[in-house]
């Protein structure tokens, strides 16, 4: 089996993108286009999900993801419009501050087992076989002090991953996970402070923080027939932090250290 380029080509595909309106999931969204796939955004912001679309030339449909009836009348939409969906990304979801732990699993898990149920029952009634693919996170595999909701969630995304992924392979449906660390969405550049960007670099072995453009090009390879034998796994495109394990560079030196130096 020779290796084509045009293997990466998502032409004639149609890919929903959750959580699309901005940073990792716009990123995602802007490369399924550019790659020739048809792409239709599911974004709770309705003015964020209006101007992505308008640039990627994506069809827009402003979705709560957590609501079942919200997500089976975009999907019905989706599908009179592009035709079935075969590729899916979950990328909404966040953290932030909520005194009820139940709106963090509901914005970081529940929605993934919620859009993953409905598109795949689609593929399957299709009998085409497909791609999803979730964003989740490296704390998912580590410690989160103050964040142990949101770690949970996205270590719940990663073992859903790999259970999918066996009870949908029959199907032709291939499910895997990607998980970033710092990325540069325009939402961190917001907020961090001057100087920033350069002391993420310190702690990300190869030097700088990630852009929303190379989680893109993991998400246009996992769903692409280049990855046709790739199921189950989350690919930690982060630079190198999850493989450091707590390494990191000294900021007046530049060599690795591990936990508190002078």
């Amino acid at each position: 089996m020779a290796i084509n380029p045009a293997d990466v080509l998502l032409d004639g595909r149609v890919a929903v993108v959750t959580g699309g309106g901005a940073g990792i999931g716009r990123g995602i969204a802007t490369g399924f286009a550019a790659f020739g796939a048809s792409v239709a955004i599911w974004e709770q912001n309705p003015e964020t999900c209006e101007a992505a679309a308008a640039q990627i030339g994506a069809l827009g449909l402003a979705t709560d993801v957590r609501d079942s009836d919200a997500v089976d009348a975009a999907l019905a939409r989706t599908t009179e419009e592009l035709g079935p969906v075969s590729i899916l990304v979950n990328n909404a979801g966040g953290v932030f501050a909520s005194p009820l732990l139940d709106a963090l699993y509901r914005a970081n898990l529940r929605h993934v087992l919620l859009c993953t149920q409905r598109v795949a029952r689609g593929m399957v009634a299709a009998g085409t076989g497909g791609s999803v693919t979730t964003v989740t996170s490296i704390e998912g595999v580590r410690a989160a002090p103050g964040y142990a909701a949101y770690a949970a969630a996205k270590a719940g995304v990663i073992n859903y991953t790999k259970t999918a992924a066996l009870e949908l392979a029959p199907h032709g449906i291939r499910v895997n996970a990607l998980a970033p660390d710092i990325t540069l969405t325009e939402g961190i550049a917001a907020i961090a402070p001057p100087g920033s960007e350069a002391r993420f670099g310190n702690t990300v072995p190869m030097g700088r923080p990630g852009h929303v453009d190379e989680m893109a090009r993991a998400a246009v390879f996992l769903a692409s027939d280049m990855a046709s034998y790739i199921t189950g796994q989350t690919i930690h495109v982060d630079g190198g932090t999850h493989a450091a394990g707590g390494w990191y560079h000294h900021p007046q030196t530049g060599e690795y250290s591990l936990g508190p130096t002078d």
